[in-house]
């Protein structure tokens, strides 16, 4: 496989993250474009000693520590991108990138402490702080869209441990429809695959008609919706799952408020 077709497999994670830890994927994608400029220019700049994917993410890191860009910044930024601005400030970028990189990407510490440059004790400290800080985000409701019951109640039970209030759990499109005419979420938690055999992305798209909560999809077919072209409310958690994750992913979401920006999913 040639060093291209190795990246190309890797920027949708990539992009996944830098939209997370920036809070916009205009921002995020801009950090992703300068990685792969630099790498197009010099393939000897990925960092040697690493893995493919810990020298593109500590490349990464490096470029998004030391130069300030922003993708075509709005003259008047949008509500949610002024509160995420807000919050940010509450969490410091160190424990962001730490964080991110440990429930969100799945990288082991030691990875993490390669790619941020420091040992694996600094990096242990970062991911629980940021845990800790993370851990303050105001409670909202949440629709539950999921046709297996276990995985329903575990999902419930993890929404719940975050201090958050389930409203509806629905197994299909037409359950999903009746709860959101009943309740106003302020997250969407959907899997793709329904009972019946209709679609979580259908029921979405529906939902999202009729109001603009966030959505994280976790589902056993993220080649469905991982393709770098998702919408900016839409996130992805693939089955099987980590628990940290989906913890953390909500957190993420509800950190940025990004139910501003909901459209349509692909």
């Amino acid at each position: 496989m040639t060093l291209a077709q190795e990246l190309a497999a890797m920027i949708p994670h990539l992009r996944r993250f830098a939209r997370a830890l920036t809070g916009s994927q205009a921002s995020g994608d801009a950090y992703v474009a300068a990685v792969l400029e630099a790498i197009a220019a010099d393939p000897k700049s990925l960092p040697a000693g690493a893995s493919r994917t810990v020298a593109l993410y500590t490349m990464f890191y490096r470029i998004w520590n030391t130069v300030p860009l922003n993708g075509k910044p709005d003259p008047a930024p949008a509500a949610w991108e002024a509160n995420a601005d807000q919050r940010l400030a509450a969490i410091l970028p160190a424990e962001r990138v730490a964080f991110l990189l440990r429930v969100l990407e799945g990288f082991p510490v030691a990875d993490i402490a390669e790619i941020m440059g420091i040992d694996e004790t600094e990096a242990n400290r970062l991911i629980d702080q940021a845990n800790a800080d993370i851990a303050g985000q105001i409670a909202t409701r949440v629709l539950i869209i999921e046709d297996e019951p276990l995985t329903a109640l575990d999902i419930e039970t993890l929404v719940t441990g975050l201090g958050h209030e389930v409203i509806a759990t629905a197994r299909t499109h037409k359950e999903a429809i009746e709860a959101i005419r009943r309740e106003r979420p302020g997250l969407v938690l959907a899997d793709i695959h329904l009972a019946d055999g209709s679609s979580g992305i259908d029921a979405v798209n529906d939902i999202l008609e009729q109001s603009s909560p966030p959505v994280i999809f976790i589902t056993a077919y993220p080649e469905r919706l991982l393709t770098g072209e998702r919408p900016e409310p839409t996130f992805l958690i693939s089955k099987p799952y980590d628990p940290a994750a989906v913890r953390a992913m909500i957190s993420q979401v509800l950190f940025f408020e990004t139910a501003a920006t909901s459209k349509k999913v692909a």
